[in-house]
C-alpha cells in the first residue's frame, strides 16, 4: 500500500464535483441519524470531515458540528459553504489525527472514508473513547474489504477497506459497548476495463460507557 498521503488541498476545489461522493456521503449521515438519532444537544465532532458534505448533512439535526481534517484546502471548501449558507453551529480546525491531539470532549466523534488513511486505526479509535463524554457514541463508515479497487490511485491509503469482525473487536479493545454495524452505502464506480464496480461501505457505531466499569 502506498507510503505517502495524498495531496488533498489540490483535489479540494474539485472534490464535490463526483456525484458518487455526494451520493455516497448522504447516505452515511443518513445512516448515523438512523442509528443514533443525534438531537438538538449532541456536540458531534467530525474527523476527516474534507469538504463538508458529511458535516452539512448533520448540521441542520444536531447541536454543533467541529469539523476537523489535515488539509487546510478542503477546510477552506467547507468555510465557503458555511459562509454563504449563514451557517453558525459549524466551526472548522486543521488537525493531523495521526500526530495531534484531538479536541473534545464530545457527545458523539463520527468520520466517513478516513479510516483507511489512518496508518494505526486502533490508536485512533482509543483516542476517540479518550475524548468522548461518558456516554457517548462513535460512528465509523469506512469501505468493506475492497483489495485495493475502489480508488483510481492508492497513494496515501494504508487499508483496503476493513473486515467488520476486526473493527468490532478493535471497538471493544477500545472500551465501547453496544458496537454494531449496518451497511450504509453502496457504491457504484465505473472500473477500468469500462465495467461498472460495486463497492459497500459499513457503519460500525458503539458507545462509551456512561460510568466506569470494575477493573477498568
Amino acid at each position: 500500500m502506498a507510503g505517502e498521503k495524498r495531496d488533498f488541498n489540490t483535489a479540494a476545489a474539485t472534490w464535490d464535483q463526483k456525484t458518487h461522493r455526494v451520493r455516497m456521503a448522504n447516505n452515511v449521515a443518513q445512516a448515523i441519524l438512523g442509528a443514533l438519532r443525534p438531537g438538538p444537544d449532541t456536540d458531534v465532532l467530525e474527523l476527516g470531515s474534507g469538504t463538508g458534505l458529511v458535516t452539512l448533512a448533520l448540521q441542520p439535526h444536531v447541536g454543533s458540528v467541529t469539523a476537523i481534517d489535515s488539509s487546510p484546502g478542503m477546510l477552506a471548501e467547507l468555510e465557503k459553504k458555511i459562509a454563504a449558507q449563514g451557517i453558525t453551529n459549524v466551526r472548522t480546525r486543521c488537525v493531523d489525527l495521526e500526530k495531534d491531539d484531538l479536541p473534545g470532549p464530545f457527545d458523539l466523534a463520527a468520520s466517513s472514508m478516513t479510516f483507511h488513511h489512518i496508518r494505526d486505526t486502533d490508536r485512533l479509535i482509543g483516542r476517540i473513547f479518550g475524548i468522548l463524554k461518558p456516554g457517548g457514541k462513535i460512528a465509523i463508515a469506512d469501505l468493506d474489504s475492497d483489495e485495493g479497487r475502489f480508488h483510481e490511485s492508492n497513494e496515501g491509503v494504508f487499508h483496503f477497506g476493513f473486515d467488520r469482525y476486526l473493527m468490532r473487536k478493535s471497538f471493544e479493545a477500545a472500551g465501547f459497548v453496544s458496537v454494531r454495524n449496518r451497511t450504509a452505502a453502496i457504491v457504484t464506480k465505473p472500473g477500468p476495463d469500462g465495467g461498472v464496480r460495486t463497492f459497500t461501505l459499513f457503519l460500525m457505531t458503539g458507545e462509551k460507557p456512561a460510568r466506569e466499569t470494575e477493573g477498568q
